[in-house]
C-alpha cells in the first residue's frame, strides 16, 4: 500500500512540474493500456501512429499496479486511451488526475464512450468493463479513437478514416462468424464455464449461457460456497468442459474441476482462453480479432465433443 502511495505522489509531482519533452517526428506517440486497445490504434493509425501496449501478453489490467518506470512512457505519449470503467483499478486515480491537470498529453477512456444503456450494470452500480467481448460494442470504442486520433492529427484524418473503415468491415465479419459458431452448439451444451465473470458481453452478443468461478475483478477470490453451487450446476447439467484464462491461476478451475468430480461427474479442462489480455504477438490471439476468434473455436471445439 506505502508503494502505491509512493508511486502517486512521483506521478504528481511529474504532472506539476514542466512536462517532459516530447518527441519531433511525424508520428503520434500513443500509449495504450492493454493489447485490445493498442490493436484498434494499430489497425486506424498504422504507420502514422507508434504505439505502445503498457500491459502485455499474461498480464490482469485488474491487478496491474503502475511502475515508476511507466511514469516516463505515460509523460511523453500524444496521448492515453485506457479502457475505463474501473478495468485498470490501480492505475485509474493516476489517469483521471492526468486528465484534469492542463498536461499536453491526452488521456481517453474508450468504454466510457459507450452509451451506457449498452453497458451491463452491476449490484454495486458499477458497469461491467469487459466490453470488447462484444465486437459490435467494441467497435464504438473503435470509433471514439478514430475520431481523437483525426481530432489530433487532421492532416492525416482521412488516411485514418479510410483504414477504419476497412477495419469496421472485418469487425462485422467476426462478429457474424462467431454468431454463426456459437449456434452449431448443440442447445443443451451451450454453457460456457470460465475462471473470473469477463464473458457476459460475449453471452448476450452471441447466444452462449455463461458462468464463472469469479467475478467481474479478478482482485477478490471464489469462496466455498461459489464453487460449490457452480459444481452443482456443472455436474447436474453435464456441461463437457470448463476452461482456464490466461491471465488468471489455475488454482480455481482445478478446484472447480475436482470438486465436480466428488459429485459422480468427470468435467474436462478446456484449452486456455484469453479474456483481459492478448496472446503472444505472433500467436492466433495476438491480435484482437484473432482473440476473438480464437476463443470462440475453442469453445466450440470443447463442447460439441
Amino acid at each position: 500500500m506505502k508503494k502505491n502511495y509512493f508511486i502517486l505522489l512521483i506521478f504528481i509531482l511529474f504532472i506539476s512540474c514542466k512536462p517532459i519533452q516530447k518527441h519531433h517526428n511525424s508520428k503520434l506517440h500513443i500509449l495504450a493500456t492493454t493489447g485490445m486497445i493498442s490493436d484498434l490504434i494499430k489497425n486506424i493509425g498504422k504507420d502514422r501512429v507508434e504505439v505502445t501496449a503498457l500491459m502485455g501478453p499474461g498480464i490482469d489490467p485488474h491487478l496491474y499496479k503502475a511502475r515508476i518506470s511507466d511514469m516516463a512512457k505515460m509523460f511523453s505519449a500524444d496521448i492515453i486511451f485506457y479502457n475505463g470503467l474501473h478495468l485498470e483499478a490501480k492505475l485509474t486515480e493516476v489517469l483521471k488526475k492526468m486528465s484534469r491537470k492542463k498536461h499536453k498529453t491526452i488521456t481517453v477512456a474508450v468504454a466510457e464512450s459507450i452509451d451506457k444503456s449498452l453497458l451491463r450494470k452491476l449490484d454495486d452500480g458499477q458497469y461491467d468493463m469487459h466490453v470488447w467481448m462484444d465486437i459490435s460494442l467494441w467497435m464504438r470504442a473503435a470509433q471514439r479513437i478514430l475520431k481523437v486520433l483525426s481530432q489530433k492529427d487532421p492532416h492525416n484524418s482521412d488516411y485514418y478514416k479510410t483504414n477504419g473503415e476497412k477495419y469496421f468491415k472485418e469487425m462485422q465479419q467476426t462478429h457474424d462468424y462467431i454468431k454463426k459458431q456459437i449456434l452449431s452448439i448443440p442447445a443443451n451444451k451451450r454453457v460456457l464455464i470460465t475462471a473470473h465473470d469477463a464473458f457476459n458481453y460475449y453471452s448476450a452478443a452471441y447466444g452462449i449461457e455463461v458462468r464463472a468461478v469469479q467475478g467481474v475483478s479478478t482482485d477478490a477470490e471464489a469462496s466455498a460456497g461459489d464453487i460449490r453451487n457452480l459444481a452443482d450446476f456443472i455436474a447436474q447439467r453435464k456441461i463437457p468442459a470448463i476452461f482456464v484464462e490466461s491471465t488468471v491461476p489455475l488454482k480455481t478451475i482445478i478446484a472447480l474441476q475436482e470438486a465436480v468430480k466428488s459429485r459422480g461427474f468427470a468435467v474436462t479442462t478446456g484449452a486456455e482462453l484469453y479474456a483481459d489480455a492478448l496472446g503472444d504477438t505472433h500467436s492466433p490471439a495476438g491480435n484482437y480479432l484473432g482473440m476473438m476468434r480464437y476463443n470462440t473455436d475453442t469453445i466450440v471445439n470443447a463442447l460439441t465433443r
